[in-house]
Formats: structure tokens, C-alpha cells, sequence
């Protein structure tokens, strides 16, 4: 399959800033031991997409394919959440994110897009 952006395609890419903060959808991190657990951990956005993008979601629906509008938001919704888990870790002195998942929901025309996992602190372990 060719490389979407070598065909002049723009793709959302996923660019959060960690600050450095581990973050894994694994129950553990390799090469790390957990000395803490920090709890449960959220970051929540809720999103609303505007009049006009439906109207061209409509005229796209019935030709079928991707509504890249949708695509872009729901990436950029998704960041957010994740920057706003960064922060609640380092906020509770934690250094790595464990068990990272995400959660969607819809309510009429707003779209809430849910992080959440365990905030740990860790250290590096020699092998």
C-alpha cells in the first residue's frame, strides 16, 4: 500500500509532549521496577464539531469514505487528553503512566475523549 503523505495526503500525527513521563498501555514497564503507585489517573476533553463540517459530512456519507475533518478532530482531541494525563501524573510527582487506556462516548453533537491509567513513579533497573 503506498505512503499516504508521498501522495500529498496530510495525516495527523500524534505528537504529545511527555516531559519525559513513561507512558505504557502494559500493566508493567520492562527494564523498570515501579516503587510507587500513585493511583488512577484521567484526562478528559469533550469536543463539538461545528454546522458546517456537518453539512459536508452529509454530502461525504453519501459517497462514502473517510470524513477527514472528523479524523483531524478526533486527533486532536485525543492529544489533549493525553496532555491533560501528563500533567495529572506530574502533578501527583509521578514519573511513568501505566495501563493506559482511552474511553469515547458521544452525547448529541459532543464527543468526550477519556485517557486514563496508573500513575507511577519508577526508576531505571541495570540489567
Amino acid at each position: 500500500m503506498p505512503n499516504p503523505e508521498s501522495q500529498g495526503v496530510q495525516v495527523p500525527a500524534c505528537f504529545t509532549d511527555t516531559h519525559g513521563v513513561v507512558i505504557s498501555t502494559m500493566n508493567d514497564l520492562p527494564n523498570y521496577k515501579i516503587k510507587k503507585v500513585l493511583g488512577t489517573i484521567y484526562g478528559i476533553t469533550v469536543r463539538t464539531r461545528n454546522w458546517g463540517a456537518d453539512i459536508g459530512a452529509v454530502f461525504r456519507s453519501a459517497i462514502g469514505g473517510e470524513i477527514r475533518f472528523f479524523t483531524n478532530l478526533m486527533y486532536s482531541a485525543r492529544e489533549e487528553a493525553m496532555e491533560r494525563l501528563v500533567g495529572e501524573c506530574m502533578s501527583r510527582g509521578g514519573n511513568a503512566i501505566v495501563a493506559v487506556r482511552f474511553d469515547v462516548a458521544s452525547y448529541g453533537v459532543c464527543s468526550q475523549i477519556c485517557a486514563y491509567g496508573t500513575a507511577c513513579q519508577v526508576e531505571a533497573v541495570e540489567e
